[in-house]
């Protein structure tokens, strides 16, 4: 029961969200000539256990805030629960910021060597991701409790997760990626939209303000759609100022799974009948990710 529990703090299915960033990242690194497996794989890795290091710290802190308690209609919590104690969770998230590090800071061996420059600046990166996740909901002042967890999601899950993820292979940044970066971090943030419009009850009563709380589901609802709508746009431009062929355009195969989540985001008002659709934005995602990596490369 104990291995279980720990499976289900480990939330992995949210684990295709923190790998499209990357996916991308990769796609776009490989089009223009530049990948490396090695530095791939760690890639990989070390945003895995950045994530489950994030989920873990999300487990606790909202449980220690409040926004898990019996109000919350979401999946349950393995602390609130009480199947994993607090210490332990405090054990376990020592346990993954430290492999988080290794992984990281090997990473940056792997592609810079030792260009001591370029291996300081990303592993303050790094380590600003790590405090990013630790702080979400965790600490005295969780960021994620007064709405700024969109903003972050956009930075580390858009610009940082694409961005850095082809510097790591590329050693240059082309500054047109900020638009297939912008359309990952929209969508990313698009999951979050959608946990936060399933949780605004328990969320009130437990003083978080994510903007759900703040806007009002109405208004959550369009924001949704503008979120998912600008992310197409802007992979849309991206594909209009790199045009080589019309293999980029296979990512608007997943125009139809956006708009379904959109539609169920408008229509579904039980906490319980919105949480599938969770993973289901977070595997769009990924599927728009692969089809636009590939759709590049076959260009």
């Amino acid at each position: 029961m104990e291995i279980k529990a720990w499976i289900v703090a480990f939330r992995l299915r949210t684990l295709p969200l923190a790998l499209a960033s990357i996916c991308m990242g990769s796609f776009l690194a490989a089009a223009n000539g530049f990948f490396n497996g090695w530095v791939c794989a760690f890639c990989i890795l070390t945003t895995i256990l950045l994530q489950v290091l994030s989920n873990l710290a999300n487990d606790y802190g909202d449980t220690v805030n409040g926004a898990d308690s019996a109000h919350r209609e979401g999946p349950q919590r393995m602390v609130q629960s009480g199947k994993i104690t607090l210490s332990d969770m405090r054990k376990a998230i020592a346990l993954f910021i430290a492999m988080t590090l290794a992984s990281g800071i090997y990473l940056l061996y792997l592609s810079f060597g030792f260009d001591l420059q370029a291996f300081i600046f990303f592993f303050v990166l790094g380590v600003m991701s790590i405090l990013a996740a630790l702080a979400y909901t965790a600490g005295r002042k969780p960021y994620g409790y007064i709405g700024l967890g969109d903003l972050s999601v956009m930075l580390f899950f858009g610009l940082t997760g694409v961005l850095g993820s082809y510097y790591l292979f590329a050693q240059q940044i082309d500054w047109l990626l900020i638009l297939p970066a912008i359309s990952c971090g929209l969508f990313s943030v698009a999951v979050l939209n959608v946990n936060n419009i399933r949780d605004i009850e328990s969320d009130k009563k437990a003083g978080k303000y994510s903007i759900p709380v703040r806007i009002g589901r109405k208004k959550a609802v369009i924001y949704h759609w503008t979120l998912l709508s600008l992310g197409l746009l802007s992979a849309l431009a991206f594909t209009f100022l790199s045009f080589n062929s019309w293999t980029q355009l296979l990512f608007i195969v997943t125009i139809p799974l956006f708009v379904k989540n959109a539609l169920a985001v408008k229509n579904k008002t039980k906490p319980a009948d919105l949480d599938p659709y969770l993973k289901h934005m977070a595997l769009s995602t990924l599927m728009f990710v692969l089809l636009f990596g590939l759709g590049y490369m076959l260009a």
